[in-house]
């Protein structure tokens, strides 16, 4: 009798173990089952939305667009960003956020050659533009800070990078001072001009009477060269 009942107190405990196993190797199944595998990332950039969800879904990943954003080096629509880079590890079936080229921020580039450099880099701001790089040249004919050529020019295929050479003025010249003493002003002021000099003049009278600096003195082109008249 007391065996009877031995066997029918261990039978549910039985019965109560192989549940608790049976719970404890599913939970096991599942949580082995949920981990997904790790899949390389592929280079979606400048890709356009059908061939980056291909490349996506061929390694168990999918698209999820985050946004918008001007750019002039992507063709609009295609992908310009992706959060996860290229070549990096990632978890299956997970999605990766990508921004889409909404092409350049403007239709043309202005016109800015003869513009000083300050106006040129308003007149860029005002078109969502700005300087990429500033060449500085020496001109015999363009205004020292004014642009002399811009890339792109405006007729060009649109970017929002632009390069300007801006001028630096003439080579400095260096001249010994020539004698003006006994010379006409018109004369005077004539091989002054020619020389790329300034005259500044005192007096009333229509001859040169004496001068600074003093003749054959050494001048650099553009100082100025102060007359007194008789």
């Amino acid at each position: 009798m007391k065996r009877q009942l031995s066997k029918l107190v261990k039978l549910p405990l039985y019965v109560f173990a192989l549940i608790v196993l049976g719970l404890i190797f599913g939970y096991l199944t599942f949580k082995i089952m949920s981990f997904s595998r790790t899949v390389e990332v592929p280079d979606i950039q400048g890709k356009s939305l059908l061939e980056a969800n291909k490349l996506l879904a061929n390694q168990g990943l999918y698209l999820k667009i985050e946004g918008e954003d001007y750019d002039s080096s992507v063709s609009p629509g295609n992908i310009l960003r992706q959060d996860v880079p290229p070549g990096n590890k990632t978890r299956e079936r997970r999605g990766i956020k990508v921004v889409i080229s909404k092409g350049p921020r403007v239709k043309s580039v202005p016109i800015l050659a003869n513009e000083s450099l300050l106006n040129a880099e308003s007149l860029l701001l005002q078109n969502g533009l700005k300087i990429s790089r500033i060449i500085m040249v020496h001109s015999d004919t363009v205004e020292k800070d004014r642009i002399i050529a811009q890339k792109p020019d405006p007729e060009e295929e649109i970017s929002d990078r632009i390069n300007v050479l801006v001028s630096l003025g003439p080579y400095e010249k260096m001249y010994s001072c020539p004698d003006f003493k006994g010379m006409f002003l018109e004369q005077a002021v004539e091989l002054i001009k020619n020389l790329n000099l300034k005259a500044v003049t005192e007096g009333l009278g229509e001859k040169i009477e004496s001068q600074k600096p003093e003749p054959g003195r050494p001048v650099r082109s553009g100082e100025t060269i102060y007359l007194k008249l008789f």
